[in-house]
This record gives C-alpha cells, structure tokens and sequence, in this order.
C-alpha cells in the first residue's frame, strides 16, 4: 500500500505552523509598514521570539542538538509549504535560505571548532550568514568555470576575485566562499576549494545590492581584492568545492520548490475567490467555462507540484539517489509557480496587475524562479540526459522517470 498522508506528528506540526501563520505572522506583517526595513527587522525579531519560545516552531530543520526540531525532508516539505504563505514566514522560523542550506552544509562539513564558531549563533538566530559562488564573469550554472582564485600563504589563503547576486550578503557575519584552489585537477570539479570569510574582512567589499525587476532585496555584488583566510577556516577538504556546493544545492532546489507550493497554493485560492464574487455578462466568472478551464489548469499543476516534492524529499529521506527526481521537481514547480500566479492575475484582471493585492510583487518574484539553482534548460539537458542513460543501460526509461513501482 502507498500511504499519501502524514504521520500524525508530521500533521500537527502542518496545523501548527498554519495557525502560527494565521493568527501572529500574517496580521503583524500585514500591519507594518513593509518599505520600512527597520520596522521590518523589528517585528521578524518579535516574532522569531514568539517561535521558539511560545510555539516551539524554531529551525525545524536542524537536529534536537543544536536547538532544532529534528524534521526530515518530507515533514519539512509540509512546513515550508505552510511558511511561505507569509512571505516572511520561512524567515520566523530560522527555515530561510540562504541560511537553511549554509546550516545543512556546516552540520556536514564542518570541524567541530568551525560549528561552534559558525554553526551555533546560526542556529540561534544571532548570526546570519551569505554563500558566495556565482560571478557575473562565467555561467552560474557551472561552478568548473569560477574565475575567483586562492593561492596559499603560509598559515593562510589569499583570494582575489568577482561575486555577484549573493543573496543575504549585506548583514550576514559570515559567508561560505568558493573559490579556484587548483591550476590543473585530473577532473573539473576538483578545482574548487570552500572558505567560511568573517564578515567584515579587509578585503571581503559588498560595492552594491544588485536591483532587480522587483527591486532590490540584498542580492549583493562582491569585490575580493586579497582576502585573506585562515587555512583554518577552509571548510572541507582542499578541492571539495564543488562537491560541496552539490551536496547544499540538491536539497536547497527542493527546499525552494516546498516554500513555492505555498505560494501557488495562494494564488490558487486567490483565484477561486475572485471567481466566485466577480459577477460579469450574467454570471459570476466561477461559472464560466474560460475561467474554470484557468483554475482546472493550476489545480491540476499544483497537484502535480506536490507530488513531484513530497516524492523526492521521500528518497532523500530514505537515503536513495534523489538528482533526478529534484531536477525534475525544481524545473516543473518553478514554471507551475509563474503560470499559476498568471493565471490568477488574469481573473482578477487590472485589480490583479496592481499592488492592491500580493499577486504582482509575486509575480515578479517567481522569475527568478527558473534560473535560480540551475536554469531551466541545463535541468531539461540533464533530465534528457538521465532519461537517454536509463535506456542505454536498462532498455527501458523507467529509472528515469522517479523509478516508480509502475
């Protein structure tokens, strides 16, 4: 039998993070002047108290021992699906990228010196941190191409290079930088060693916050004019860069597609009810078949959505090889979030391409979604790839579509 529900834990937990997003986070950010950062951070602080001292809701993601609630991939797919109906609603709950993953990284890869350091004001919400990879230099999307270079000095690494849209950069105390170690490895994907930098550090120069159509929100670019680290603070081995980097980015794809679930969910219920009170030409539109044809499309898609996540965090919960059922999943829920809020822009017609409601800042921030993490066409290239693999091996695609007893 495949049994689609939750555990009873997992399910209270869901209600749980609802009604904490019901009753506290919506109605105090809806309050608040959001333009206002200074406000902003004042009631992300309260209600980041309120978390984990009244709700017990704090770093669902993370071990009992270092303050967490010890959820697995499948339980955190409920969660953040529930968080992010509140844009700061991951943020509350210390569930936010890019800390998330810097947090999953750390707890792997990390000395025991480095997690006390970096790892635990982490974890308390005290510290934020920023991972630097991606240069306007080279495609993202290949971390073999990184120009940044670190030659060693002694007791310590010198780094010169060029970042940009690091997320998080401009506040955080510290940040998970990747950089060129190597001049000629046997293979590409040695090339790469990572560094916790101390944030600030001679060195280390945020030159701006990079706007972006829906304006700016600390994607910062970075100049690295000779930094220098400590080879203490190399964090794994020498040229485990890039491995590293894939051991965050896999989960942190799925993790963005769990907080996008919320937000098509609510562009989704948007829709429906907008439908159902806008009475146009002798109906209201939830009776016409244009507009039901809208909903079944984004119904069916969020579905699909669903699906695809809560399959993928299984095998990454139970330990089997989850790459391609994550590319899959990021490629589809990041088109599903754009096409499903469009759709319920277009049911609300010019009321939908204002600011009066969430939709368009939504919109706009689902853009990003299909390059982030990998670009559209390098998850179809690779998909394409597994799927081609899987016949030349097995005669049959059937391992590369979720391997499925069916």
């Amino acid at each position: 039998m495949i049994d689609f529900t939750f555990t009873p834990e997992v399910e209270k937990v869901r209600l749980k993070v609802r009604e904490f997003m019901d009753t506290e986070v919506r109605p105090q950010w809806d309050a608040i002047d959001q333009k206002d950062r200074g406000e902003v951070v004042r009631t992300i602080v309260k209600l980041r108290g309120s978390a984990r001292e009244k709700w017990n809701l704090w770093l669902p993601h993370m071990p009992a021992e270092w303050g967490g609630m010890g959820l697995g991939p499948t339980a955190m797919a409920a969660v953040s699906a529930e968080a992010a109906k509140v844009s700061i609603g991951p943020f509350v709950l210390n569930a936010q990228a890019p800390d998330e993953g810097n947090q999953h990284t750390l707890l792997h890869w990390a000395t025991d010196e480095q997690k006390e350091k970096y790892l635990r004001p982490l974890c308390n919400g005290t510290a934020r941190s920023c991972f630097a990879m991606t240069e306007p230099e080279v495609a993202g999307i290949d971390p073999t191409l990184i120009k940044t270079q670190a030659y060693q000095d002694g007791d310590e690494w010198v780094i010169n290079g060029h970042k940009w849209f690091i997320s998080g950069a401009r506040g955080a105390q510290f940040a998970l930088l990747v950089a060129r170690t190597e001049d000629n490895p046997d293979l590409p994907q040695a090339a790469n060693s990572c560094f916790i930098v101390d944030i600030p550090s001679e060195g280390f120069n945020i030159v701006r916050d990079v706007e972006t159509m829906s304006g700016g929100h600390n994607h910062c670019e970075i100049l690295i004019q000779d930094l220098r680290v400590s080879a203490k603070n190399m964090l794994g081995g020498r040229g485990q860069g890039h491995l590293l980097g894939q051991y965050r980015l896999g989960p942190a794809r799925l993790a963005h597609c769990m907080r996008w679930i919320g937000q098509a969910e609510i562009a989704l219920d948007m829709m429906v009810d907008r439908a159902l009170k806008r009475y146009s030409h002798g109906s209201v539109l939830a009776e016409k078949q244009g507009i039901q044809w809208l909903i079944a499309d984004s119904s069916m898609e969020l579905y699909q959505c669903k699906l695809m996540v809560l399959h993928a965090a299984y095998k990454i919960e139970n330990g089997q090889s989850f790459t391609s059922e994550v590319s899959m999943a990021k490629h589809f829920v990041a088109n599903s979030l754009w096409r499903i809020i469009d759709r319920a822009i277009q049911v609300h017609g010019a009321l939908g391409y204002s600011t009066d409601t969430p939709l368009a800042h939504m919109l706009q921030q689902a853009r990003w979604s299909r390059f982030a993490d990998g670009a559209d066409e390098i998850h179809q290239m690779r998909i394409a790839q597994r799927t081609i693999a899987a016949y030349k091996d097995h005669g049959s695609t059937k391992a590369a579509t979720g391997d499925l007893p069916l």
